[in-house]
This record gives C-alpha cells, sequence and structure tokens, in this order.
C-alpha cells in the first residue's frame, strides 16, 4: 500500500496509528475527520493530526447529512438496540464509511483504515460499509495488528513521538460524539457493579444539579419530521441541538445498560442521549394516536429488526432499505403536537393532538356522553373466544 486514508478522531488510537502506519508499512497517511456534532476545534484536530504525521488532513461537517439521511430514518424505525440504546455512534460510522470511500478514490488511494478497537462493534460497521460501497479496496485495522495492550501503552508511545493528545492515564474514557448522542466507555466503567462517575458524563447534569421545577416543551411533527419546539420552526440538526440542551440541564437521556455486542460479548455502556429520549419518546406518542392497532404494533416487530441491522453494520443492506420505505409509508399521517414534561432525569408525555387523530373522546368515555354500544360486546366476545372453548382439555 502507498497511499491511505484514515478515519481519524483525534483520539488517542487514531492519533497513535498514523505514525504506526507510516512505521510499518512506510505509507503516505492522510486523515478525514467527519464533524457530526463534535464540539472539536478544527484547527487543534488538524494540528494533531500534522504532529501525529498525517500528509493531509480533510475535515467535513457532516451534521446535516448525518441527520436528516442517518437519524430520521432510525427515528421513523424507532431503532433502539435492545430497547435502550439509540445508536448514536452505530449511525455514524455507516456515514464515515462513506465519506473514507469518496476520499479514497479522490485521492488515487488503494487502502483505507479506521482507529476502531479489535473487540468492538465499529470495526464491523466501517469495514462491512466500506466493502459494500467499494470492495476493492484494503482495509488497513491497526489496533488489531499492533503491540499494545493498554491505553497506557499508548499515551506513552505518544508522548515519546511527539504526538499531541487528549488522554491521561488518569482519565482513560474512550469517548464518541456527535448529536444523536454520546457513548462512554473504558476505565472504572468497565466493572458493571460500579456506578458511572459523574466525570464520566458531559452532556447532562446530575439529578442533584437539575432545576426543581419541571418544564414542559411542545415538539410539532410534520410528515413525521420534528420541526419546531415551543412553536418556533428549527432545521433537523438545530432542533436536535436544542433538545440536546433542555434535556440535557434536566439530565434527561442517561443510559446505563450492559448490551450485546455483535462480536458476541458483553459490554457495559454508558450512553447520552437527550434529544434522542425526548424525540423517540414524542415521535412514539404521536404513532400512538394516528396508526391502527395492526400496524402500530407490527411496526414494533419491524423496529427491533431494524435496530440490530444498524448495530451489526449492515446499514448498505436491501433489507434495511426495504425497511425504510415500509417506515417512511404511513409517516404523512404523524402530524401534530406533542407535550413533553421534563423533570430530575425523567421526560414524559403528557399531551398529544393530531388532525390524523384515532382517538374518539366519545367512544373512549365513561360519561354521559358515551356512544360505545356496549350491545355489541356480548356478540364479539362471543365470536372472539369461540376457537378456545371447543378445545379439548
Amino acid at each position: 500500500m502507498k497511499k491511505v486514508i484514515l478515519a481519524y478522531s483525534g483520539g488517542l488510537d487514531t492519533s497513535c496509528a498514523v505514525r504506526w502506519i507510516q512505521d510499518t508499512y512506510g505509507a503516505q497517511v492522510i486523515c478525514f475527520s467527519a464533524f457530526m456534532g463534535e464540539a472539536k476545534n478544527r484547527n487543534e484536530l488538524r494540528l494533531k493530526a500534522r504532529s501525529a504525521g498525517a500528509s493531509k488532513v480533510y475535515i467535513e461537517d457532516l451534521k446535516k447529512e448525518f441527520a436528516e439521511n442517518f437519524v430520521r430514518p432510525s427515528l421513523w424505525a424507532h431503532a433502539l438496540y435492545e430497547g435502550q440504546y439509540p445508536l448514536a455512534t452505530a449511525l455514524g460510522r455507516p456515514l464515515i464509511a462513506k465519506w473514507l470511500v469518496q476520499i479514497a478514490v479522490k485521492e488515487k488511494a488503494d487502502c483505507v483504515a479506521h482507529g476502531c478497537s479489535g473487540k468492538g462493534n465499529d470495526q464491523v460497521r466501517i469495514e462491512a460499509g466500506v466493502r459494500a460501497l467499494h470492495p476493492k479496496l484494503k482495509i488497513l485495522a491497526p489496533l488489531r495488528e499492533w503491540a499494545f495492550t493498554s491505553r497506557g501503552e499508548e499515551i506513552d508511545y505518544a508522548k515519546k513521538h511527539g504526538i499531541k493528545i487528549s488522554a491521561t492515564k488518569k482519565s482513560p474514557y474512550s469517548i464518541d460524539k456527535n448529536i444523536w448522542g454520546v457513548s462512554v466507555e473504558a476505565g472504572v466503567l468497565e466493572d458493571p457493579w460500579k456506578a458511572p462517575p459523574e466525570d464520566a458524563y458531559s452532556v447532562t447534569q446530575s439529578l442533584d444539579r437539575t432545576p426543581s421545577a419541571p418544564r414542559t416543551v411542545t415538539i410539532d411533527f410534520e410528515g413525521g419530521n420534528p420541526i419546531a419546539i415551543n412553536g418556533k420552526r428549527l432545521s433537523l440538526v438545530s432542533l436536535i441541538e436544542r433538545l440536546n440542551q433542555v434535556g440535557g440541564h434536566y439530565g434527561v437521556g442517561r443510559i446505563d445498560m450492559v448490551e450485546n455486542r455483535l462480536v458476541g460479548i458483553k459490554s457495559r455502556e454508558i450512553y447520552e442521549a437527550p434529544a434522542a429520549t425526548i424525540l423517540h419518546l414524542a415521535h412514539g406518542a404521536l404513532e400512538s394516536l394516528v396508526l391502527d392497532r395492526e400496524l402500530l404494533h407490527y411496526k414494533r416487530l419491524l423496529s427491533e429488526k431494524y435496530a440490530e441491522l444498524v448495530y451489526f453494520g449492515l446499514w448498505y443492506s436491501p433489507l434495511r432499505e426495504a425497511l425504510d420505505e415500509f417506515f417512511a409509508s404511513y409517516q404523512d399521517r404523524v402530524s401534530g403536537t406533542v407535550k413533553v414534561k421534563l423533570a430530575r432525569g425523567t421526560a414524559t408525555v403528557v399531551g398529544r393532538k393530531s388532525e390524523h387523530s384515532l382517538y374518539s373522546e366519545k367512544l373512549a368515555t365513561y360519561s354521559a356522553q358515551d356512544e360505545f354500544d356496549r350491545s355489541a360486546a356480548e356478540g364479539f366476545i362471543k365470536i372472539w373466544g369461540l376457537p378456545y372453548e371447543r378445545r379439548k382439555k
């Protein structure tokens, strides 16, 4: 290999990877950094990459593409891996794979590389994405090859070679962040019995620091798309960022789970996802108002499969594309307003309305305005239970 395009985060692993690839393979390394919500200084990131030996640095702002083409379909699908994780990191990896391929073609590179762990999910997500889009590209994964056995050894290597890093041995967290959420692992978090220390969190306040008085926000949806907060229309990116701020202020969106990784091991993961938590809740509440029972129940079965596809790195698969068509097919009915109450780590739907609502107060009420025909219930129950009356004991 002569030229390698490295997916560069500016973190410890990828900073060490630049120099390691050069020393091991004698290849020119071009760094590519994707901005999907990270609050990083571009100049500092470029300086870090250069200090590690990168010959060229691409820094692309992909927040809009990420929100519209990856986050939105996952929201429509209600994709929550194992019922909790809103897939922030998992959704970002196929976009990184796409851009790795694009830059490799532009630079006439024969290889791409990443800094994913050799026992994590992200290596699968990026490599499966690259292979789906450009099967002839070679893929290099330094963390599967090099001799480092700990982040401490990587820190020593970086210092030895004058590579600028932010990680320290006292704060060894591995963090990935985009507008849909933050994932945190390593360090003390590897013990599932120990409570996460407050320094593991960066966008959500601890419960003892959240406001004592709750706050209610309204979210308007149009065709399945969240378009406004408290009546103020916003772009999807701005709306997500605003909900991250408001929700994080109330400590909403903290997730502490032991999940089943694709590679077969269990992993304790900490996530922060205020906007994702609020929007999944609100969108789901609106769908429960406007969708009939059979569609709503069957959709939930497909939601679980969709989440697995994303988590397992199969974004560029025919099934994911087909499921996207299904979830998009009824979003025109998912229009209306949802009222969400935020209070000390919780988000609760307290109101919803839509012109497409299937709810009828006159049928649901127990007051004198009730129009439900009770006389029809006896015959319905007889027919409904008939198959079970005839079962032999």
